[in-house]
């Protein structure tokens, strides 16, 4: 029997599962897959080159989109992905050990972002058919705390453990085999549980309008372009990370390496702890605070504060580069304060965003940006490990400040007007 709305008790028993699991394979592709290859002595040109390429389903899914509405219930979609999401993870967990690991799990994880990237669709738009509109506004906060909370448990926790297996003696590829099939096993366990509690909404229905769809896709993605001051609106979304894009692929792999090729020597059970826990916490606090100071005073008064933000505590990485503390409070101070300052600055890129897409097709146009959002840390991050072995760590992290250039120069082009930022791109 299909319902038309999901009652507060009944939402709560689905929407933290729902976006908990839609976060752990984000971590997985983005980070996870970073500290993988770089435990298994993968060079960090070819890390940040092939996993940056993991991002493009990301960047090309309003394309596919359409599909999704085509082709069976949106529910339907959800439950599929998770089992098939749990099957890559399975599958990685059984090809680490072997030979010729590294193509083959590349491979899987291109499975995986292409699951992940239709999970995303199929989830967001469930979202908006199995609420009413007032309780869709009451759990935003909850959505967004639970994709948050995946990544703790997984760039934190999951690396955490890896480590302490790896630290009482069991192989580096043991340890990440094992961390696959726990990942394998909640997607089976939680793809059956969605069986039985996610609702069925009434407006959960294949699209019958196929080749309108289509047409109607293709004119909103042209609407987006036709919209004044798009061409800035663009070169912001895909410039204002500049830096960071470079960085974040090397954040990993700097604190792995061994002091004497000019890394920081951490463990994976310390990378786990004070990058992917302590860090992370730091992310989503700056991230709360910078959304509470915009609702107070507005984006346009606090765009240049943040835009500095994130960007000037790429500084504690130039820092821990050139003084290679010893002290690990020193350490987890600095990546507390880079991941704060991004979590902080990072506010404004999302409402831009949002205010770049207003206006008819909103939810679409919003989509599209989220795939410029990804293109912008797709391109740098392909170079970032080739440029950081010709320069050193030293000298990578001087250069990521330098890139930051682009970022000032296009945040000086956008026009934020109102209180809230109505936007003006021009």
């Amino acid at each position: 029997m299909e319902e038309n709305t999901s009652s507060t008790p009944r939402a709560w028993s689905w929407i933290p599962t729902l976006y908990f699991s839609q976060g752990l394979p984000n971590v997985a592709v983005a980070a996870l897959s970073v500290a993988l290859y770089k435990s298994l002595g993968a060079s960090n040109a070819d890390i940040a080159f092939y996993t940056s390429w993991l991002y493009l389903p990301w960047v090309i899914k309003p394309l596919w989109s359409p599909l999704v509405e085509l082709l069976g219930r949106k529910r339907r979609w959800i439950v599929a992905t998770q089992f098939l999401m749990g099957a890559v993870f399975a599958s990685v967990a059984l090809t680490i050990p072997g030979p010729g690991y590294f193509q083959a799990t590349l491979a899987l994880f291109w499975l995986l972002a292409f699951s992940s990237a239709t999970h995303d669709i199929a989830a967001d738009g469930f979202y908006l058919l199995a609420l009413p509109e007032h309780q869709r506004a009451a759990f935003v906060g909850v959505r967004s705390t639970c994709f948050r909370m995946a990544m703790i448990a997984g760039q934190g926790g999951l690396v955490f453990e890896v480590g302490r297996w790896i630290k009482s003696g069991v192989g580096a590829a043991q340890a990440w085999s094992w961390a696959f099939a726990a990942l394998a096993g909640f997607f089976g366990l939680v793809a059956v549980v969605h069986q039985f509690v996610l609702p069925r909404p009434s407006g959960d229905a294949p699209a019958k309008r196929g080749g309108a769809l289509v047409a109607d896709g293709l004119a909103v993605f042209a609407s987006f372009f036709r919209k004044p001051g798009m061409v800035t609106a663009v070169a912001f979304m895909l410039l204002y990370r500049f830096g960071e894009a470079q960085l974040v692929k090397l954040i990993q792999p700097f604190l792995l390496d061994a002091r004497e090729k000019g890394g920081m020597g951490l463990t994976l059970e310390q990378v786990g702890l004070y990058y992917g826990t302590i860090g992370t916490a730091a992310l989503l606090a700056g991230g709360l605070l910078g959304g509470w100071v915009v609702s107070r005073w507005g984006l346009k008064r606090l765009l240049w504060p943040m835009a500095c933000a994130i960007h000037v505590p790429n500084l504690a990485y130039v820092y821990l580069s050139l003084v290679q503390p010893d002290s690990l409070a020193a350490v987890g101070g600095a990546i507390a304060v880079e991941q704060f300052g991004y979590g902080f600055g990072f506010t404004a890129y999302m409402l831009y965003m949002m205010l770049a897409s207003e206006g008819k097709s909103c939810t679409a146009h919003y989509a599209i940006c989220t795939g410029f959002m990804a293109l912008g840390m797709m391109l740098p991050g392909m170079a970032s490990g080739w440029l950081q072995e010709q320069l050193g760590y030293v000298h990578f992290f001087g250069w990521v400040c330098l890139a930051t250039l682009p970022s000032f120069a296009v945040t000086a082009l956008i026009k934020v007007d109102d209180h809230y930022g109505k936007q003006r791109a021009g």
